[in-house]
């Protein structure tokens, strides 16, 4: 499978992800749950690669990749909400995040969908877990399934070293 590229969050204006009153979500999943962020914070998916594993940092910071220049750390999601860490499967991705000047990748088990909902769909969080609520902007209700709408600006400034960060 290629890599998936979408355009840069500065070429991107809020006419191409408004829905009515709602938003448009990059949906993964991860340890068998649902997961979404919004796809004005997503600059594109890649395939996991090689990455260079650092000294002293959180485990849950998996190492730095080269994307074309730019030295970007990644998270593993798993390890951060203190999920059970599994092999990667041909199905594994990184959602390169761009959060103003700060980039960073996620590793998730699978970019599943992208989806238009309203606001009418977006519960409120809830006391879902031990995951924290400040990472959580609410649940989307869906017919066949929920999807838990992460906070994604919240964790990666709160997790992520600035020194770190592209």
């Amino acid at each position: 499978m290629t890599q998936s590229t979408l355009a840069p969050p500065e070429t991107r204006n809020s006419s191409d992800v408004a829905v009515e009153d709602g938003l448009q979500i990059v949906g993964f999943r991860l340890a068998g749950e649902e997961y979404g962020i919004d796809i004005m914070c997503v600059q594109e998916i890649i395939l996991p690669g090689r990455m260079t594993e650092l000294l002293q940092v959180p485990e849950f910071i998996r190492g730095l990749i080269n994307l074309r220049g730019s030295i970007i750390p990644v998270i593993d999601l798993r390890m951060r909400f203190g999920l059970k860490v599994t092999e990667q499967s041909d199905d594994s991705r990184i959602i390169v995040t761009e959060l103003g000047s700060r980039t960073v990748g996620i590793v998730v088990d699978a970019v599943s969908e992208v989806l238009r909902i309203s606001a009418s769909q977006i519960d409120p969080p809830s006391t879902i877990g031990t995951l924290d609520q400040a990472y959580i902007k609410g649940l989307v209700k869906l017919e066949q399934k929920l999807i838990i709408l992460l906070e994604i600006e919240s964790l990666l400034e709160q997790e992520i070293p600035a020194n770190l960060t592209a």
